[in-house]
């Protein structure tokens, strides 16, 4: 059975959701899955500050939070992420940026794919998700890509670099496959490999 961390970052929800049906889609394809969020680092005072913000920290407790060694056990990864400026959301870059130990022993060269959210069509999905790629690639990780290899992504906006979702707009039964169909192909990926 091929294990699959699903490591994301939401401010508000909206990655969450999106982790959320990409897991699904995963345990449907028959992976194991820990699904995963990353460490919150804003201070506790804005968080409680802005009621959205407070209400989905408090919704997703019982979430466990990502550590080096869900990393280890994976036999692929999924990171879900925010943009922030073009970029992947700070939570996300410091639980990357943990991982030089990992990187170095050369246990994150393992399948990866990427999705991001973005509070406008063209806040920065692709740069996001191209940013993580450079990251990628210094771990040695297999960038699976969705492609156009199912018509669900055409579909959804056709970002062949990963999912991208612009918050606000609702979780249709073509956003679902789109994730669900980068998921699978991850799944199948890193299946192959461990064969």
């Amino acid at each position: 059975m091929t294990k699959l961390a699903i490591v994301y970052y939401s401010t508000y929800g909206t990655n969450h959701q999106m982790a959320e049906i990409a897991a699904d889609a995963a345990r449907a394809a028959g992976a194991e899955v820990r699904l995963l969020k990353v460490a919150e680092t804003a201070p506790e005072a804005v968080v409680n500050s802005q009621d959205g913000w407070k209400a989905h920290t408090e919704a997703t407790a019982h979430i466990p939070v990502a550590t080096p060694e869900d990393m280890e056990w994976a036999d692929a990864y999924l990171i879900s992420t925010p943009t922030r400026f073009g970029n992947a959301a700070s939570q996300m870059r410091a639980f990357i940026d943990a991982l030089g130990g990992m990187w170095f022993q050369g246990k994150l060269a393992k399948p990866a794919s990427v999705m991001t959210s973005t509070q406008s069509p063209h806040g920065g999905q692709e740069s996001t998700i191209l940013s993580l790629f450079n990251t990628l690639v210094h771990f040695g990780a297999i960038i699976v890509p969705p492609g156009y290899t199912d018509e669900s992504i055409q579909k959804t906006g056709g970002n062949p670099y990963g999912y991208a979702h612009t918050q606000g707009t609702e979780f249709t039964d073509d956003v679902k496959a789109a994730i669900g169909a980068q998921t699978r192909r991850l799944v199948d990926v890193a299946t192959k490999l461990s064969a």
